[in-house]
């Protein structure tokens, strides 16, 4: 059975029927919302215009967070087996000599790659195929959404708080859907972003380049990583794909699209133009490639994710990353309102932490372009200069890796107070994102995330304190103690590191609040616990864990 076959086997609803949550969009943003949402019980309904998916590449490159993300979907193993890890990224001059390089490691604090390479369609058809192995998830291709009225109250009104009413079109019969959600995750030419009023705000890039696709067994001169041509007159990127994959971009100006002769020019420092014959252009197509964010995200019960919601220049390859983030961000908080009554405040904070974050990434990647493509004025030369220079500085290189995604600002599930700064020092660990290694646990090898499950979940290496206890049995958070995990003392590193003795982590294993080193209790729990208030039987709390009672988790 195919998946729009299995698809259609689900597909008994009435032409006008309700469900928790419509996705807008099979792209890989919606289609890991679905899963994402599955994991928790909630049935979506995922409608596609394609009937299929594209079968051209597009995204080719995902970090280490992003394989973590595609792990709580369920699809981790199958994405390692398509994946192709990378050294990491070369700054090069117009002669192709080395001004820079930001290693990658193989291993990064998530526990994968910190960069991997892979084909969209092969990413596309194993999220499709997971999907139709869910019966929560019920997948409609074909169909044309032409309409989202957001919160249509009982007067007829769009009052934001009401239901949403999604139409559609499918083999030309109009069609409804009454949702509690909905998610767009339909791209740059969002039907969705005009249904919340939201406008693009530009952050003032805009260039023309084109992208060419080949295949070839050719030899072909590369380093397994990213390189990124620095020459104001023919800026250029290359990376190495697959076995036998590789992708070029090269920015245009006032010049047609090349031909197959001048391509094989293009590309004549990385391969011999004798070897043109064994040349497949698989796609070869123009972008413009823009920086642009919405300007809101959400309406009622209505949201935006992916490039509905902001548009990332290629240069730091955090386009697609962004939209799973935002995925992962707020799947768990809307599961938590449908399904356990938490407050409605609590999807509000989907924009305030993701808008910040992926403008982050946006004028990262603005900042990155302008001064590894050199721009188009007479600074270029002074600018390529001062690159050179500052990339030489050591841990420079590391630091801007890093700071690709950084650290959630303060908000109310990002609790940091100035009595943390004033009485234990610093940031701490609030915000970021717990690292995960391989843990042991009764003889099972696994992934800290297997282990700790979809919930909260708080990491210890003092004795719980009872008001700790009371606070994740309040969460049905599953409590690790971190000493004997077998992870080689990472974990228990890391909070020393932050000078806590606790940690309470989010569904999406960012750091909400901390045990600092001395004290007993989390910093804030007033702060955050209205947000997660149940006004329904709370999910059954898990038991403090250590290594003598893991089998049953991680089997």
């Amino acid at each position: 059975m195919t998946v729009d076959q299995a698809a259609g086997a689900r597909d008994t609803a009435p032409r006008s029927a309700h469900v928790p949550v419509v996705i807008v969009g099979a792209g890989p943003v919606g289609v890991t919302a679905a899963l994402l949402l599955a994991r928790r019980g909630v049935r979506t309904v995922v409608l596609e215009r394609h009937h299929d998916i594209y079968p051209l590449p597009r995204a080719v490159a995902a970090d280490d967070e992003v394989r973590r993300i595609l792990q709580a979907a369920g699809v981790g193993d199958e994405f390692a087996a398509i994946a192709r890890p990378a050294r990491g990224l070369r700054l090069l001059d117009g002669q192709h000599r080395v001004m820079a390089e930001f290693p990658r490691a193989t291993q990064g604090a998530h526990g994968f790659p910190q960069t991997s390479m892979f084909d969209q369609p092969e990413l596309e058809r194993l999220l499709r195929d997971a999907l139709a192995r869910r019966p929560e998830c019920d997948l409609r291709t074909g169909v044309e959404v032409v309409g989202i009225n957001v919160g249509i109250g009982v007067d007829g009104g769009q009052d934001g708080n009401g239901p949403v009413r999604v139409t559609f079109r499918r083999d030309g019969v109009e069609e409804h859907l009454w949702a509690d959600a909905v998610l767009g995750c339909d791209g740059a030419g969002s039907l969705t972003r005009d249904a919340v009023g939201a406008g693009w705000q530009d952050l003032r890039f805009e260039e023309r380049w084109t992208v060419v696709d080949v295949r070839t067994s050719a030899p072909v001169r590369c380093w397994e990583g990213v390189e990124q041509i620095c020459d104001p007159d023919r800026p250029a990127t290359f990376m190495r794909v697959g076995e036998d994959r590789y992708r070029w971009e090269f920015r245009l100006r006032d010049e047609p699209e090349p031909d197959h002769e001048r391509l094989r020019e293009l590309i004549a420092p990385w391969v011999d133009p004798s070897c043109g014959a064994d040349l497949e252009v698989v796609r070869q197509a123009q972008y413009t490639f823009r920086a642009r964010i919405a300007d809101r995200w959400r309406r009622g019960r209505v949201f935006l994710l992916g490039d509905a919601a902001h548009l990332t220049p290629p240069f730091i390859g955090q386009g697609l990353g962004a939209g799973m983030r935002d995925a992962h961000n707020l799947t768990w908080k809307l599961a938590r309102v449908l399904q356990q009554g938490a407050d409605e405040r609590l999807l509000e904070t989907y924009e305030s932490e993701r808008k910040p974050h992926a403008r982050h990434a946006i004028r990262l990647a603005v900042t990155m372009g302008w001064a590894m493509t050199g721009g188009q004025d007479g600074a270029a030369a002074l600018r390529r200069g001062v690159l050179g220079a500052a990339f030489r500085i050591p841990g420079l290189p590391a630091a801007a890796a890093r700071d690709l995604s950084p650290a959630l600002a303060a908000g109310p599930l990002v609790r940091r107070r100035a009595l943390r700064r004033a009485r234990w020092g610093g940031r701490g660990l609030v915000g970021g994102i717990c690292p995960q290694p391989w843990v042991t646990a009764d003889g099972w090898r696994v992934r800290l995330d297997e282990l700790l499950g979809d919930s909260f979940a708080v990491l210890t290496a003092a004795p719980p304190s009872p008001s700790l206890r009371a606070v994740a049995d309040g969460l049905g958070a599953r409590t690790v103690a971190v000493a004997g995990l077998g992870d080689d003392g990472r974990l228990s590193a890391w909070l020393r590191e932050g000078r806590a003795d606790a940690v309470l982590l989010r569904p999406d294993r960012v750091v909400m609040d901390e045990v600092p080193s001395g004290a007993a209790d989390f910093t804030d729990i007033a702060g955050w616990a209205p947000l997660l208030h149940s006004a329904r039987k709370p999910l059954p709390a898990q038991q403090t864990t250590d290594t003598s009672l893991l089998r049953s988790a991680t089997r």
